[in-house]
Formats: structure tokens, C-alpha cells, sequence
């Protein structure tokens, strides 16, 4: 009997024997390739021979003077300034929730109640319509000014300023805001997650090196944190991107869907402007998913990684100066 491939041969230093291994086959897979594959000849086939799609009225109205303005204001301006107050107030509102006062817990989650249980389209119609509280305009002031100035005698609502109201609840300003405090709920129990995901040791290490909490907290803890932090707030300007259609609630008129669809309600072609706005969000997703895919990477760096192989071994040896040294 061949001793290739027992203990002893292999002992003796003799090769074990070749292995025939029979690949396991997956008919379901090629299946599902077929399908998937056959899903998309038809759709392909569907955007290019039928003709009730009209691509070149698509293409100029994609590329029309207001449908720009809209994009530019009203869809990547607004995300931009919506998302900035979310995220900062939504860090703010985590750390309050996170704090050992109950006061600013008690606050921070009334705020996250209400703005979390209300729907944005909603949201927005109330703001926008807010001016209807103050027809005089909005003093900014001391609160109660009417009765604290009749309290000691004087007249006036001891504001130092006055502001009209139904212009500064209205247009872009307002979904600006509106859009800011809803996400800021949202950016809230993010922010509080990743912060959660930090190791408490981290802190602790940060205050024996004699690091103030709010220094620990911006350079130790939330550091570590965008790695939990970042892939859902890509999502979430994502969402934001496409909810600025929502702003016709205010309303707001330079808004990309808004402005698409004045042009396709004029000329009746009401299917071909929704083309060019499925269009105009794909390309606009699709460059938020790069950079985030970027910013993950970036934030990621040292976690889940491949372990080292031989030449990165040696490089980070040579660099330590130690490659000439041998085992001791």
C-alpha cells in the first residue's frame, strides 16, 4: 500500500497526493443571471425603441434656464444648507441626550419628538405658513415685552428689532430651515450611536491626560466616531436631495421638480419631464455615492483591514530602521 498522503509520508517529507476536487455547482445562480439578464434587455428595449418617450424634448428640458436655477438653488444649495444645520444641531442634540443634566436630556428629546413624529411636507406647510402669527411683524426682544413694559410703565415690546415675518417664513430661507431642524432629529440619533460605538476607555484615557470633556469629546471621541457617523449621513443627504421636491409646501418656486414640472403642465408632456427628473437625481446620487464611498474609506482607515503582508512588513521595518536586524 502507497504511503502517499499519510502522517509518516508526510514526516518523512514526501508530497501528499493531488486532491480531485469537485467544484459545487449553483444552477441557481446562473438562473437568477439569466433573469436578471433577460430583465434588462427589456427595459433597455423599452427606453430605446418605444417612441412615446420623447428623448430630445428630455435632453432641452433638462438643460432650460429655470431647470438650472432650480437645480442650483433650490435642490443643491438648500441640501447643502440643510444638511450643515442637521448635522451640527444634530451633534449638539446627541451630546445633550448624553449628558448627566436632565434638563438638556428633557429638552433634546422634546425637540427629537417633534420633529421626528411630524412629516415634512407637513412641516414646511406650517412654517410656511407662520407669518400668520405675527401680521405686525416679529419683534426680537424680551419675551412677554408688551406686558413687561406696561409692568414698569414704559410703552413699546422692548425689541430691538423688527422683522416681517411672512417674508422671513417664506422662499428659500424657510425650507432651509424646516428641512435643517427635521434632519437634525435624524442627525441626532446618529450622531449619538457613533458616539455610543467609541469605547469608554478612549474618554477615559482623554481625561487622565488631563483633556477637558468638550476637548475629549472634539478630538478623541468624535474622530473615532465618523466611522459609525459617515455611511448614514450619506443617506441621509441622499434623502435630503430628493425631499427638496418637498418644497413646493412653502412654496417654493426655484426648485429643479417644481420647475420641470411648470414646463411639462405648459407643453403636455408631463411623462417626459419626470424622465429628465429621474435623470437629473441619478446623476446627482450618483456623485453623493462616490464621495461618500470616498469619505468612508478615508474615515475607515486601521478598521476591518487585511492583516499586513511581508513586503509591507519589511517597508514599515526598513522605515523603523530595524530591516538589518535579524531575530533575537
Amino acid at each position: 500500500m502507497s504511503s502517499t498522503g499519510s502522517p509518516a509520508a508526510e514526516a518523512a517529507g514526501e508530497r501528499p497526493g493531488k486532491i480531485d476536487a469537485v467544484p459545487v455547482r449553483h444552477p441557481g445562480r446562473w438562473v437568477a443571471v439569466a433573469v436578471l439578464v433577460l430583465l434588462t434587455a427589456m427595459l433597455v428595449n423599452l427606453l430605446v425603441t418605444n417612441k412615446q418617450i420623447h428623448w430630445s424634448f428630455v435632453r432641452q428640458a433638462m438643460i432650460q434656464s429655470p431647470v438650472i436655477h432650480g437645480l442650483v438653488v433650490g435642490t443643491l444649495l438648500v441640501t447643502l444648507v440643510a444638511m450643515l444645520i442637521g448635522v451640527g444641531l444634530g451633534v449638539v442634540l446627541a451630546v445633550m441626550r448624553l449628558s448627566d443634566n436632565p434638563v438638556l436630556k428633557i429638552a433634546a428629546f422634546v425637540f427629537l419628538w417633534f420633529f421626528r413624529a411630524v412629516p415634512r411636507f407637513v412641516l414646511l406647510t406650517l412654517m410656511g405658513a407662520l407669518g400668520y402669527l405675527w401680521p405686525n411683524k416679529l419683534p426680537l426682544g424680551a419675551p412677554f415685552g408688551h406686558q413687561l413694559a406696561n409692568l414698569f410703565g414704559a410703552s413699546g415690546d422692548l425689541a430691538f428689532a423688527h422683522i416681517n415675518a411672512n417674508n422671513l417664513f417664506s422662499g428659500v430661507f424657510c425650507g432651509m430651515l424646516g428641512l435643517g431642524l427635521s434632519e437634525a432629529a435624524y442627525m441626532s440619533e446618529i450622531a449619538r450611536a457613533g458616539i455610543l460605538s467609541v469605547d469608554p476607555g478612549q474618554r477615559e484615557a482623554a481625561a487622565a491626560l488631563g483633556m477637558s470633556d468638550g476637548k475629549a469629546m472634539w478630538r478623541i471621541v468624535l474622530p473615532q466616531a465618523m466611522r459609525v457617523i459617515v455611511p448614514p449621513t450619506g443617506n441621509e443627504t441622499i434623502a435630503m436631495v430628493k425631499d427638496t421636491s418637498l418644497l413646493i409646501a412653502v412654496p417654493v418656486g426655484a426648485e429643479l421638480f417644481f420647475q420641470l414640472q411648470a414646463i411639462g403642465s405648459r407643453t403636455f408632456e408631463t411623462f417626459a419631464v419626470d424622465v429628465a427628473a429621474v435623470i437629473w437625481y441619478l446623476i446627482i446620487g450618483t456623485v453623493l455615492m462616490i464621495i461618500q464611498s470616498r469619505i468612508e474609506k478615508y474615515f475607515g482607515r486601521g478598521f476591518g483591514g487585511r492583516a499586513p503582508s511581508a513586503k509591507d512588513q519589511a517597508a514599515r521595518a526598513k522605515m523603523l530602521g530595524l530591516a538589518g536586524e535579524g531575530p533575537r
